[in-house]
């Protein structure tokens, strides 16, 4: 059997620790939580929603890296994940994410390949959470 790309899971968002929704009580069911850790990137700001662009300046998105508990989860909890962060769509409909392969960088300055959501849309014109932490951002 051929093993998966990467069992990591880089999360900015709802997905979180500290946003107590029951989607994180969804992944950690099959994650561990490694460590804080951040990528390339900005958030933004559209309209009262966080959506995470990457970016080739020196601009870094904070969040959490996960670990998937077991590798035979891999297609279905990715599965799963991939309909909550609507990638699974009708015919002719535009997924709102898309998942990647990224390099993650832990608190310990190693760094590790890891799954992240890319929002599709434009977020040209938008405001930038300019500290990369959407847990700091005033709401």
């Amino acid at each position: 059997m051929k093993s998966a790309p990467s069992k990591h899971l880089f999360v900015y968002s709802s997905l979180r620790k500290g946003f107590h929704q029951h989607e994180y009580d969804y992944i950690t069911k099959f994650f561990s939580f490694v460590c804080p850790a951040k990528v390339k990137g900005i958030v933004s700001d559209v309209n009262g929603e966080f959506f995470a662009t990457p970016c080739d300046g020196n601009s870094f998105i904070k969040g959490e890296l996960y670990k998937l508990n077991d590798e035979h989860d891999f297609s279905y909890v990715f599965g799963q994940l991939d309909d909550y962060e609507g990638l699974i769509v009708e015919q002719g409909e535009q997924p709102l994410y898309r998942r990647e392969l990224i390099r993650v960088s832990k608190d310990d300055e190693e760094s590790t390949d890891a799954w992240i959501f890319w929002f599709n849309g434009d977020v040209s014109g938008k405001p930038v959470i300019t500290s990369g932490d959407i847990v700091e951002f005033p709401g």
